[in-house]
């Protein structure tokens, strides 16, 4: 049976930091607009600020669909589900904001995930729990955590800042959503000195 929470509690959260990935969904305003899910779980990429607010690292890739609809909007919802375990699945459906790289909350938001930082983060996911509520996990299957891909990170690692910044420029999906919807900033802005 599913519950519904104020807060995120110490329990809820111990459960968010034990599980190696989560799913972000978010979707434009527009009825015919794509809703975009998302895989997220770069170890250390994810932080619980504090009851109601959590972060996450978001990464440089091919597509910008969760910048785009944020900054539109700011509906989203973070999910994580128990592959080992008692069967759980939790969400928290929000409020979202992009935190920009020239945005003065940025530096202090990265610190919190400072093991996950590099070349390849355009922002900084901010997330206001507005419900918070969990439920069974019955037939979500049991899965074994194997390792962490380290592509990502190597990718862009060779590329430094000024091919990653390139990169983002030189993705249509970067610029704007697949809805036409303004994704991240161009030129990427500079990150501040680390």
């Amino acid at each position: 049976m599913g519950k519904q929470y104020e807060r995120l509690t110490d329990r809820l959260r111990a459960f968010i930091e034990a599980q190696p990935v989560f799913f972000v969904a978010t979707a434009p305003l527009s009825a015919d607009g794509h809703v975009n899910l998302s895989p997220k779980g770069r170890s250390g990429s994810l932080a619980v600020l504090d009851d109601q607010r959590l972060a996450y690292l978001d990464f440089g890739g091919s597509h910008a669909e969760t910048i785009a609809h944020l900054r539109e909007n700011g509906r989203i919802t973070l999910m994580w589900c128990a592959f080992e375990g008692p069967p759980t699945v939790l969400r928290v459906h929000g409020r979202g904001e992009p935190v920009f790289r020239d945005d003065p909350r940025f530096a202090e938001l990265v610190a919190t995930m400072a093991e996950a930082d590099d070349v390849g983060v355009r922002a900084v996911i901010l997330v206001t729990a507005e419900r918070v509520s969990d439920s069974c996990g019955f037939a979500v299957p049991f899965m074994d955590y194997r390792e962490e891909r380290t592509l990502h990170a190597e990718y862009f690692g060779r590329k430094g800042e000024d091919g990653f910044a390139a990169y983002c420029e030189s993705k249509e999906t970067n610029v704007e959503s697949i809805d036409g919807l303004p994704a991240v900033p161009m030129p990427l802005p500079q990150r501040p000195a680390r």
